[in-house]
């Protein structure tokens, strides 16, 4: 395979991967967004610094947002509106007692006092009614112990029942499981060892200072990672949606395809109870087929069922990859009928869907009735990426994460990408809405970030005519994205990257090596584990790296497989 890249085949490789929005996409009402008619959207703040992840409202209106960028004592960033005009004109920052690095998440009012998160620190401050910024002491929660530190699929978001009882997930790190971390064909580990004390959800006493996880009860397992998590106060039970495991192709090529890949596994909406297991890492849900299947790192090919008839099974699955971040009950009576009780979800939107267009980026709906979902799902919100077909995920101009339900039970929605905040309220007529209010919202599941993507016309990568730039599709864009940009919040960007155009030496050993955050890449950090890929050749790697060190505007010498040899060699 030829190594030299010109300009003009790199060209011809892109060409056809430039999105721009267009009139049917773009909305300037409602902020942007696309709602439900007798639905409007006002803009609370149009950014924030830190961004947001999670947010919660109090009673007389203040609203408060975990930050996703903080320094020490800037977790928390709390808004008011003293005009009564809907947007915040005083805006403070407090809380937290270290950096974060992007994946502090989770902020609740509870029984008055506000809880938040970061990735290894649930605290506290009780609120004092008129108080913006609390005047009372921090006070400390749950603290995870464990010697490890950081990893990936760490978010702690919070939720609460209605017996003083606080719910957190400690998150799996690791995908499924594998002997060898995310390298192709690794068989999974029978037992799973990381179950014992990750991938699950464990119920804490909420006003006890100061515990570890050994102070917590495992209140369910077998869940890989959980960032929505929520009590529905109408059947007393605690629900969540999971997030599926990834790179069914990358990892097991010879199995799936990279339409599966990019479609499966589903994001299993699930009710659970004292003692539940959802059946990671040992089966996952196809929403295709409507069953759990075995994983292929347990012996399973996408049809054989196994023993995973056993484990949990979900009330619904979303298509796979499309990042449930955030899940509220709405127990308000603004709203139309139709969605008391009924269940929020917001999507954050897909990162590795490649070679298929990027999917989500939206707020659902699952309607309720009798504490069981009524029949599929809405699209509540959409508009959000502002594009579409969203290529790569950094084309989206925003990406929805934290609901919240104010005092008048309009809702808040925040997103990650620039800390913009809507505050959603109904001003219909709710005796009349109904099917015709919802027909246009339906027909948004025909757009390309929503729908079921067709094998061959909607594939991105039907033409390659870059050898390095194959290499780089099926191993690299899924994370790094197609336009080297990454994603803002796990994976870093290529693009201009001191990692990718510094010292080539350094960059082949991480190929060879893997890399553990975190890190920091032009000045923001990273904390995702990069996986060996010593797996290729070095021929393989030396083209995927000649790639993207003169792809994506980088500018950097080409790398040749006698160098990767030699790195190998010295590794050894």
């Amino acid at each position: 395979m030829n190594l030299k890249l010109t300009s003009s085949l790199i060209l011809i490789f892109f060409a056809g991967f430039v999105t721009r929005p267009d009139s049917e996409v773009v909305n300037t009402k409602n902020g942007g967004l696309f709602l439900p008619e007798g639905f409007e959207a006002t803009v609370v703040v149009d950014s924030l610094p830190g961004r947001a992840r999670h947010i919660a409202v109090n009673e007389n209106g203040d609203i408060y947002v975990k930050a996703r960028f903080a320094e020490k004592d800037e977790s928390v960033i709390a808004l008011r509106d003293t005009n009564n005009d809907g947007r915040a004109d005083i805006i403070k920052r407090f809380g937290g007692s270290v950096k974060e690095r992007g994946y502090g998440t989770g902020m609740r009012i509870h029984n008055g006092y506000l809880y938040f998160s970061s990735e290894l620190i649930v605290y506290r401050y009780k609120l004092t009614p008129g108080e913006l910024v609390p005047q009372s002491k921090q006070e400390i929660i749950l603290t995870d112990d464990h010697a490890h530190g950081m990893h990936e699929h760490i978010a702690k978001p919070l939720a609460f029942d209605g017996k003083g009882n606080m719910y957190v997930p400690f998150g799996a790190p690791s995908n499924a499981c594998e002997e060898l971390f995310r390298k192709p064909n690794s068989k999974g580990m029978t037992p799973c060892p990381f179950l014992e004390d990750h991938g699950g959800v464990w119920r804490f006493d909420a006003n006890k200072l100061n515990q570890t996880q050994k102070d917590g009860y495992k209140f369910a397992t077998g869940i890989r990672s959980v960032v929505a998590i929520d009590w529905n106060k109408s059947d007393d039970n605690l629900y969540l949606v999971q997030h599926g495991r990834d790179d069914l192709l990358r990892l097991w090529a010879g199995l799936y395809t990279p339409w599966q890949s990019a479609v499966l596994p589903a994001e299993e909406f699930v009710r659970v109870k004292d003692g539940s297991n959802v059946g990671w890492p040992y089966c996952y849900f196809d929403q295709m087929q409507q069953k759990k299947v075995l994983g292929p790192e347990y012996g399973g090919d996408g049809k054989i069922v196994g023993d995973c008839d056993q484990y949990e099974k979900p009330l619904l699955g979303f298509p796979g990859h499309w990042a449930p971040n955030d899940l509220l009950f709405y127990q308000g009576k603004q709203f139309p009928e139709r969605y008391r009780n009924g269940a929020f979800i917001s999507f954050h939107g897909s990162t590795n869907r490649a070679p298929y267009p990027q999917a989500s980026y939206i707020i659902g709906f699952v309607p309720f009735k009798g504490g069981q979902p009524s029949g599929g799902w809405d699209i509540f919100a959409d508009g959000f990426a502002g594009v579409d077909p969203i290529v790569n995920t950094s084309d989206a101009a925003y990406r929805p994460m934290g609901i919240a339900m104010g005092p008048d039970g309009s809702l808040y929605f925040a997103e990650t990408e620039k800390g913009k905040i809507w505050k959603i309220t109904y001003t219909g007529n709710k005796s009349k809405f109904g099917t015709t209010a919802l027909a246009q919202m339906e027909k948004r599941k025909s757009m390309s970030h929503i729908r079921t993507p067709d094998v061959v016309a909607d594939n991105l990568d039907k033409d390659k005519p870059v050898a390095g730039g194959q290499v780089y599709s099926v191993y690299c864009a899924a994370c790094h994205q197609r336009n080297g940009m990454g994603d803002s919040q796990r994976f870093p960007p290529l693009a201009g990257s001191e990692w990718v155009n510094g010292d080539k030496k350094r960059l082949v050993e991480i190929m060879l090596k893997g890399l553990e955050g975190p890190i920091e890449v032009k000045g923001l950090p990273y904390n995702n584990i990069m996986p060996s890929h010593s797996f290729l050749s070095n021929e393989e790697i030396a083209q995927v790296l000649t790639f993207i060190r003169q792809s994506f505007g980088n500018t950097a010498p080409a790398v040749d497989a006698d160098e990767v040899k030699k790195a190998r060699q010295a590794l050894k």
